[in-house]
């Protein structure tokens, strides 16, 4: 079952020197050419880039791959083109097409995980990790990331929380044995015992995303707990509103609850990092 959203945006059109190869291209060495430190991917597909390095073997390099001067000696970072650059060492060669171009570090992160998010080239793990970061370090808001790649917020919204699942359940995540659709309703489980325990009855039975939801469930009654959804709650259109605007400054889920007289407010983090960023934001003059 594959879940991945096409984004509604080009990395040309979000960050378009990243991709321009109206520049000189050269001749570049590999071994001159230093991975992009930024790179949120971790795995690559053995078989595709086999497949590549045949493509490159008969037809060459068709697309010069983008890199940038290090500041530190005479090589370059990848910027763009990191398949490219795996693929031609298997298939022998020792020098690639190139355009140079200079960037910050800033951009050497944001154009590496926009790239991967646009081309579709991360796990669901690495791509909840890129949004992570992509917030963290750029201070963007979930609706404003969302904006700058293409996609909806809640996609965002649903990727991030899956952090939140224990690393036994993420890493059947990056490795495809369960998908997005199945982990999610694992979140409703109070705790990593019974998540896993559910996890372990998804994948042994190949279940569905909605039998998936069943089984969080009758965990859940077993253990006297209800299982409820953000989405179940109506707000009246001014809480609806000030939510919206809560989440906004603090660029997180923020879930409003109204009582008949009271209410409360639960703001939700992910990760120790989210937290301090949270705590800086609430309480600037320190703890």
């Amino acid at each position: 079952m594959n879940e991945k959203r096409r984004l509604g945006k080009g990395l040309g059109a979000l960050i378009p020197d990243a991709l321009s190869v109206s520049g000189d291209t050269s001749e570049i060495s590999l071994d001159r050419i230093k991975p992009n430190p930024f790179q949120p991917r971790r795995t690559f597909d053995d078989e595709k880039l086999k497949e590549l390095a045949a493509s490159i073997k008969e037809h060459g390099i068709l697309q010069a791959v983008v890199l940038s001067p290090s500041e530190e000696d005479d090589n370059y970072f990848l910027v763009v083109g990191e398949r490219r650059c795996r693929a031609a060492r298997i298939a022998g060669l020792t020098s690639v097409p190139a355009v140079v171009k200079s960037f910050d570090r800033n951009s050497l992160l944001e154009i590496a995980l926009i790239e991967n998010l646009q081309r579709e080239d991360l796990n669901p793990v690495e791509e909840a990790q890129a949004f992570k970061k992509l917030m963290h370090d750029y201070s963007y808001t979930q609706e404003e990331l969302a904006r700058r790649i293409g996609c909806s917020r809640p996609s965002i919204a649903n990727s991030i929380r899956l952090l939140m699942l224990p690393d036994t359940i993420l890493k059947a995540l990056a490795g495809g044995i369960i998908s997005p659709g199945q982990a999610r309703p694992l979140l409703a489980l109070k705790d990593s015992q019974s998540q896993e325990e559910a996890a372990r009855q998804i994948i042994e039975g190949g279940l569905s995303s909605r039998e998936a939801e069943k089984i969080a469930n009758s965990i859940n009654v077993r253990s006297g707990t209800r299982m409820g959804r953000v989405e179940d709650q109506v707000l009246d259109p001014l809480h609806q509103e000030l939510q919206l605007q809560i989440q906004r400054a603090l660029g997180t889920k923020v879930k409003l609850k109204q009582g008949k007289n009271s209410g409360t407010i639960e703001i939700y983090y992910y990760g120790e990092e989210d937290l301090e960023r949270l705590i800086a934001k609430l309480l600037p003059e320190g703890i």
